[in-house]
């Protein structure tokens, strides 16, 4: 028996059933659903609106329920159209009379909203502790490489000196706004739709405020409309999560960059690898291009969340069934991610020798040369047309700038002393840079004790 049959005098087609049905994605709202409906019904008691009797057998017949699906034993069937109606003809099969009156008061429309509600808080908080599992991990490998030299890039030309923490520090303050964007948008979610109703509220003397304390929320929703029309807490978290995506898949291509043979940066662990089924000699990344390939699929769902919603009236409209199973793969998707990247980043061997070599070899301290010159009383702009110059010379002889002659500088600059040796070292190169937010390892540990400070906050 549909929740809504007695209006109707056919069987609904078969072919509508399928399309129309939502249990088989919307099963896993099953906790959420039972424990909306525990909530309500203990209100529906406060109020005198059901009688205590049926309270107890309400709740009784909802927590059995809630351990039999747990446990294997009661299984979603087809029949059901939604968590919803499957949740509640269960209760009514086995408590009788009392499970019809649970629905007092209420509509599909506040209870599925609800639903998605608490799921989005709940997955909001899961999502939240996986991006802080990867920046526990980030902040290890950070203390431990405070004086691990490599090259900065911009336009993937190398650029300037900077260490492997700084470079991973980057990373960190991505994640860290990510954190950020989730804390702040599960505090605007954080009000119960429940209670609205279809659209328009109800005339039983429900207490929202009750169960909205009982469910954890700040407090009740402030319009029945918008209560049962809102989704702009999914759109906010479909953000978040293409955020986070976007930033594991830079993270991603910087890895797939660091392991080819042209970098070698890095050597991937054999657990996050894969090989050729033809090149024995290949170990491929695939790890990190699936993460950078999924963060498209990602995006497509908050597209698609955004595109269902951009034309619907006031208030509820069945197009929004779609943000269900978009959503659903976005969060799986995105959880996936972060457990697989911060495993392999965690097992990621860096080349240390190679890296430091590549910022030697690079004149990643150009800028550095330059800088000499101007201490020495050289006008920026006459010292960064002398160092060029350098560098004109050193790609024509395939060398690095530590390995001219103090000859071949003096003769394109008479300021340049043996001391320019010990000013482009990359040692010195980083040392040097010790305002906040720099490379310097004096500057980076500063700054690794404030990460860890907002890590266990």
């Amino acid at each position: 028996m549909k929740l809504w049959g007695g209006r109707f005098t056919k069987e609904e087609n078969a072919a509508v059933h399928s399309f129309n049905e939502s249990l088989s994605f919307d099963r896993r709202l099953y906790r959420q659903d039972i424990a909306g409906s525990i909530a309500h019904v203990k209100m529906l008691a406060k109020q005198g609106i059901v009688s205590e009797a049926d309270r107890d057998a309400i709740i009784e017949g909802l927590t059995g329920i809630l351990a039999d699906i747990e446990s294997g034993k009661l299984e979603f069937t087809k029949e059901h159209e939604d968590i919803h109606s499957f949740v509640e003809a269960n209760l009514t099969a086995r408590i009788g009379e009392a499970g019809k009156r649970l629905h007092t008061g209420r509509s599909r429309n506040d209870q599925v909203a609800l639903d998605m509600k608490l799921y989005c808080r709940d997955e909001a908080d899961a999502v939240g502790a996986l991006v802080k599992e990867l920046q526990q991990v980030l902040l290890g490998l950070m203390e431990e490489n405070t004086e691990t030299y490599m090259p900065g890039f911009t336009h993937l030309q190398k650029a300037q000196p900077v260490t492997l923490a700084h470079h991973l520090g980057a990373y960190f303050e991505m994640f860290s706004r990510d954190r950020g964007r989730l804390a702040d948008l599960r505090k605007r979610m954080n009000l119960s739709p429940l209670g609205a109703g279809a659209l328009a509220g109800t005339t039983y003397p429900l207490d929202r405020a009750y169960t909205a304390q009982l469910l954890g929320f700040d407090g009740p929703t402030l319009n029945s409309m918008d209560s049962v029309a809102d989704r702009d807490y999914l759109i906010e978290f479909l953000s978040a999560l293409t955020v986070i995506a976007m930033h594991l898949s830079r993270f991603c291509e910087e890895i797939i960059l660091w392991n080819s043979n042209e970098y070698r940066f890095i050597e991937l662990d054999d657990a996050y690898s894969t090989g050729s089924s033809i090149m024995p000699q290949k170990k491929n990344p695939d790890i990190a291009e699936l993460i950078r390939g999924k963060t498209g699929r990602v995006y497509g769902a908050l597209m698609a969340l955004l595109t269902t919603m951009k034309g619907l009236p006031l208030a509820y409209n069945k197009d929004m069934q779609e943000d269900k199973e978009v959503a659903f793969d976005a969060i799986d998707t995105v959880k996936a991610c972060l457990r697989l990247f911060t495993g392999m980043i965690s097992t990621v061997t860096f080349r240390k020798d190679v890296m430091a070599a590549s910022a030697k070899n690079g004149f990643a301290n150009a800028t550095d040369a330059a800088d000499y010159l101007v201490n020495k009383g050289v006008p920026f702009r006459d010292a960064h047309g002398i160092v060029g110059q350098l560098v004109l010379r050193c790609i024509e002889k395939g060398i690095a700038l530590d390995d001219l002659s103090l000859e071949e500088y003096q003769s394109v600059s008479p300021v340049f002393g043996p001391d320019i040796y010990d000013a482009i070292s990359l040692a010195t190169c980083v040392e040097k840079r010790t305002v906040v937010g720099a490379p310097g390892p004096a500057a980076m540990k500063k700054v690794i004790e404030l990460c860890r400070e907002r890590l266990s906050e």
